[in-house]
C-alpha cells in the first residue's frame, strides 16, 4: 500500500514537531514536493527545512516556487526574504512588506507566524537572518 501524499507531509510534520533534524526530513518532504509539485505548502516546508539546514540556495529554489505558486502565502515570502537574506541577494525588503501587509490583515496568520519565528530561533539560537526578518516585520 503507497502512502498518500498527505500522509507523508503529516508524517514528516508529526516529525518535525517531534523534534527530528532538518537532515532527516529534507528527503520526506522533497518526496512530497516531487509527487505533489503544486502543493505549496509543502515547498513552504521544504524551504523551512534548507533554511534550518544552512542550504540557502536550496531554500531559495523552494521558497522561489512556493510564492509562485501561492503568493499570498506569508511564510513563503518570509522563507524566500530569509533565503535572500542568507545568499546575500537584493529585492527582499518587497517580500517582507507583503509579508507585513498579510498577517496585519490576518491575526491567524500573525500568530502563525509568531509562532515559527520563534520555533525556528529556538531550534537555531544564533540565526541572525531570522532575527532580523523578525525584527522587520513586528517592530518597524
Amino acid at each position: 500500500m503507497t502512502i498518500t501524499i498527505e500522509e507523508l507531509f503529516d508524517t514528516g510534520l508529526e516529525r518535525y514537531k517531534a523534534g527530528e533534524s532538518p537532515e532527516t526530513l529534507i528527503p520526506v518532504f522533497k518526496e512530497v514536493c516531487d509527487r505533489s509539485p503544486k502543493a505549496s505548502s509543502a515547498w513552504v516546508c521544504l524551504a523551512w527545512l534548507y533554511l534550518l539546514d544552512n542550504k540557502g540556495n536550496l531554500a531559495y529554489k523552494a521558497a522561489n516556487k512556493a510564492v509562485k505558486i501561492n503568493p499570498q502565502d506569508p511564510q513563503a515570502r518570509i522563507n524566500l526574504a530569509l533565503a535572500m537574506l542568507e545568499t546575500g541577494q537584493k529585492g527582499l525588503r518587497e517580500h517582507i512588506d507583503f509579508a507585513q501587509q498579510l498577517i496585519f490583515v490576518n491575526k491567524e496568520w500573525e500568530e502563525e507566524v509568531k509562532n515559527s519565528i520563534e520555533d525556528g530561533l529556538t531550534k537555531k539560537p544564533d540565526w541572525q537572518s531570522l532575527a532580523k526578518v523578525k525584527k522587520w516585520l513586528f517592530e518597524s
